[in-house]
């Protein structure tokens, strides 16, 4: 990763700039073949209610169980290490990502197979689907990290020949002021876009239409769904407030992962050597 010097606040300010807000579906009742339609134009849904509050903080609960067990079998990614953290909520506030754990906490393997989350998935895919990632994201207070815009193609385990469709699920309410997705509306018509290695693994700061900026806000349960090409990233998060997310990413069943010089000649510079 290259080392660049960053300010967060412009970062937010200049990458961030809240053009406008999206405004979900009330719940997956409303939800009908036309919004099928609207998702490949815009390349992105929201829903609220999607989730019961007891679904949500089995989550929660789960995950927290995850972070205090080392021996639990996920992969838990730490700002710092585990032996220097305290058990309970200075460990919790130290976590960004939680991944792989569908295998070892069958709480959190109920929701990757939500009944109502995966007939919208296959209405939208066309197909029956497969479970391709599983992660829990979280944004901390008071200065939660950034994640750059990307596109989630662009990473290794969703490399597929078809597209993807990523479900970010908030878990607390996801705010303009915690760290709520944005997206680029109709980003994933301009195809794979190569990523560099700067702050993240991501899209070139100057090649992100910031003006399109739709910021996305969801209560508790509610759910972004998102084509795997569309550009979206989240700020950081200056509020008191924590931000924690589920996301899956579902394949068709008849996609085949991208080959690794395919992938490298649509989502790097390998190939054309270009720099950010």
């Amino acid at each position: 990763m290259r080392k660049v010097a960053v300010n967060p606040q412009e970062i937010n300010e200049r990458l961030y700039p809240i053009k406008t807000v999206h405004t979900p579906l009330a719940s997956g009742a409303e939800f009908t073949g036309e919004h099928i339609r609207q998702f490949y134009e815009q390349g992105f849904l929201a829903i609220e209610n999607m989730l019961s509050d007891a679904e949500i903080q089995s989550a929660v609960q789960a995950i927290s169980d995850i972070i205090g067990d080392p021996d639990t079998g996920a992969q838990v990614e730490f700002v710092k290490p585990r032996s220097e953290l305290a058990p309970g909520e200075e460990m919790e506030l130290a976590v960004r990502k939680v991944h792989n754990f569908v295998d070892v906490e069958p709480r959190l393997r109920v929701l990757a197979g939500h009944s109502g989350i995966l007939a919208i998935i296959e209405q939208l895919l066309g197909e029956a689907s497969k479970l391709a990632q599983d992660m829990a994201l979280l944004k901390p207070p008071h200065g939660g990290g950034e994640k750059p815009w990307h596109q989630d193609m662009a990473y290794g385990p969703l490399a597929f020949d078809k597209p993807v469709i990523g479900v970010w699920i908030a878990l607390d309410e996801a705010g303009i002021d915690n760290g709520c997705m944005h997206v680029i509306p109709r980003s994933h018509m301009i195809g794979a876009t190569p990523h560099y290695a700067v702050r993240d693994w991501q899209i070139c700061d100057t090649n992100v239409p910031v003006d399109r900026d739709a910021a996305v806000p969801l209560k508790p349960g509610g759910i972004l769904f998102f084509h795997g090409l569309t550009y979206h990233g989240t700020p950081y998060n200056f509020s008191d407030k924590r931000r924690r997310a589920l996301q899956f990413h579902y394949a068709p069943e008849s996609a085949v992962k991208l080959r690794p010089q395919e992938y490298k000649r649509i989502f790097t510079n390998e190939m054309t050597k270009a720099e950010c």
